[in-house]
C-alpha cells in the first residue's frame, strides 16, 4: 500500500508562535503515526517559486495523513498558528512502488 504524505511550504512572520504551533502539530502527527522526514533544513529553489521552510511528514496512508491534516488534534494546533506565518498545506499519495 501506498504511504500518505502531509507537505507544507511556509514563510515565518513570527517564530515563538510557530514554536507552539509546530510543538502542537508534532504531538497531533505522532497520534496519527506520523513520522517527519523534512522539517526545515536547509533548502534550494531551483525551478519556481520556493518556500524559507519546507515539512514532509509520512504516514502508513493516505488515508491516515488526511485524518492527521482534518483531525480536532490538528485543528487545536492551526488555531496556535494565526497570525505566525503563512503556509500551504497538501496532503498527497505516495507512489505504489510494490
Amino acid at each position: 500500500m501506498a504511504k500518505g504524505y502531509v507537505i507544507a511550504r511556509a514563510i515565518l512572520t513570527n517564530p515563538s508562535a510557530w514554536s507552539a504551533y509546530a510543538e502542537k502539530a508534532t504531538e497531533a502527527a505522532v497520534l496519527y503515526g506520523g513520522t517527519y522526514l523534512v522539517r526545515g533544513g536547509r533548502s534550494e529553489v531551483v525551478e519556481g517559486e520556493g518556500r524559507a521552510r519546507n515539512i514532509v511528514a509520512e504516514f502508513e496512508s493516505f488515508e491516515k495523513a488526511r485524518a492527521y491534516a482534518n483531525s480536532i488534534e490538528y485543528e487545536q494546533a492551526r488555531k496556535l498558528r494565526e497570525n505566525a506565518g503563512i503556509i500551504d498545506i497538501v496532503v498527497v499519495e505516495g507512489a505504489d512502488l510494490a
